[in-house]
């Protein structure tokens, strides 16, 4: 939680929004359940490597969150409406952040698979990056666009509202 809350922190400070840190974090609840699920499904402990293997990809599914929110603030600023600036993000982020996640798949996979000497005990690494990954990118792709419309909406409706109160006073 600690993790997540400075990571908030952090991106906030660099949208300068409380807005845009919730978009890029919408993906972190599908990446969480997807590795207990997967740890679970191959009855496996919340160990310290599964936790060190959630950490990571809690930092890879929020990479991917940036990499499709960035690209559709940009886009607006050059004019385009919210729901055609992340259309845009994600038609031409999408094989980035495809191969992002298929390269930490493809690395975590002989982890989770338990190749190697002392592979039992790294196992749970391997199956939270895994799991997590396939899960949470299967959803993102389709909910973090969503949820960025409604914030924008949102945001322009908080702003319309100061706006109002700023002309009355």
């Amino acid at each position: 939680m600690l993790a997540v809350l400075v990571i908030y922190m952090v991106l906030g400070i660099l949208y300068e929004s409380f807005i845009h840190p919730l978009t890029i974090l919408s993906a972190l609840p599908f990446a969480g359940f997807g590795a207990l699920a997967t740890l679970l499904l191959f009855h496996e402990e919340l160990s310290l490597y599964a936790f060190v293997g959630i950490i990571m990809l809690v930092g890879l599914v929020k990479k991917n969150g940036i990499m499709m929110v960035d690209f559709a603030l940009g886009a607006q600023k050059t004019g385009k409406r919210p729901d055609e600036a992340i259309h845009e993000a994600c038609m031409i982020r999408f094989r980035p952040i495809m191969m992002t996640t298929c390269a930490a798949l493809m690395a975590g996979l002989p982890i989770a698979l338990g190749w190697g000497a002392g592979a039992e005990s790294r196992r749970p690494l391997g199956l939270a990056i895994v799991g997590g990954l396939v899960f949470s990118q299967t959803l993102t792709l389709f909910v973090t666009p969503v949820f960025y419309v409604y914030m924008e909406k949102l945001r322009r409706r908080l702003g319309r509202h100061d706006k109002i109160e700023a002309a009355v006073s």
